[in-house]
């Protein structure tokens, strides 16, 4: 025998107005007018033959029907959202969100994406470029790809890609009466920052090169910005060999010294241990990976 159950726009309508005691925030919510929630409500209790709510002195109560009603009812359309989001995630196509360093999304990611849809058709990766760590809790991101020391706890996290730092110049910098010949000459060259004066620092002191002023040159927000400053001949930058890469090789860079640091920081791509083996996830997961390992012979 079949079951006779409420109308599921009159459940929805009392749910939100419980959950705010407010016709017009659950109107606002449900993006329908207030009357249409009221006339809602109206059905559901006349469908149920008792009221649900009071109204006194401008305020909206719950009776003691609705207030025995309305837990179940939320359990309810909770019990219903959480099954359809599991239901999605468990298929590997939909919308997949990565929240990434925006020099990396920039320069790596962006240009290899068309392999991955190539792959995955059926999945929509949506690019968030921020230096935020992400709230996955809060926001609408299923992974994350940082550029930091790798420590995330409570998360499923892998290293893409650590990093190599070594001075980058255009070739015109190999020229002229104060050309590069050695690390000595870089006091007559303008040095390029990447946030902070660190790198160089580190570099110098690697190379046994004292006196050189680290203050005087500009500072720039992100590892692109200082590449193009380099490429335009505005000075001598600590490069990133894994974004620099296609720059080196199509000759707009050059590496005047053979010194290479390793970077205290790596690129890793991170997300919530419950979600590493959503389809969808794994599938991005997978291929970035893959992509990196079969690269990684060409880095410089």
């Amino acid at each position: 025998m079949a079951r006779k159950l409420p109308p599921l726009k009159s459940l929805r309508a009392f749910e939100a107005a419980a959950r705010h005691l407010s016709f017009t925030r659950a109107a606002d919510e449900l993006f329908v007018t207030q009357a249409a929630v009221s006339h809602q409500i109206k059905s559901l209790e006349d469908f149920l033959g008792v009221p649900l709510f009071i109204r006194r002195n401008r305020q909206l109560l719950l009776t003691d029907e609705g207030q025995s009603y309305w837990p179940k009812i939320r359990d309810i359309f909770e019990i219903l959202s959480n099954a359809t989001d599991e239901l999605k995630a468990n298929r590997a196509s939909g919308a997949l969100t990565v929240s990434v360093v925006p020099t990396f999304a920039t320069v790596w990611l962006v240009p290899r994406l068309t392999h991955f849809k190539q792959l995955y058709p059926d999945i929509e990766v949506r690019l968030k470029a921020s230096d935020d760590i992400v709230d996955f809790v809060r926001e609408d991101v299923d992974i994350a790809i940082y550029y930091d020391t790798g420590d995330y706890p409570g998360m499923h996290s892998q290293t893409l890609l650590s990093e190599r730092l070594t001075p980058l110049c255009a070739p015109s910098a190999l020229e002229g009466p104060n050309a590069l010949k050695s690390p000595e000459d870089l006091r007559h060259h303008t040095l390029l920052h990447d946030g902070t004066i660190g790198d160089w620092r580190r570099w110098l002191r690697a190379a046994g090169i004292k006196g050189i002023a680290l203050n005087n040159g500009p500072i720039f927000s992100h590892t692109s910005m200082v590449l193009q400053a380099a490429i335009y001949g505005q000075g001598i930058a600590m490069g990133h060999l894994v974004l620099s890469q296609a720059e080196v090789k199509g000759g707009r860079l050059v590496r005047p010294f053979e010194l290479t640091l390793e970077s205290d920081y790596s690129y890793d791509i991170v997300c919530p241990m419950e979600s590493a083996a959503r389809p969808k996830i794994k599938a991005f997961t997978d291929w970035i990976m893959e992509t990196v390992q079969r690269e990684s012979s060409d880095l410089l």
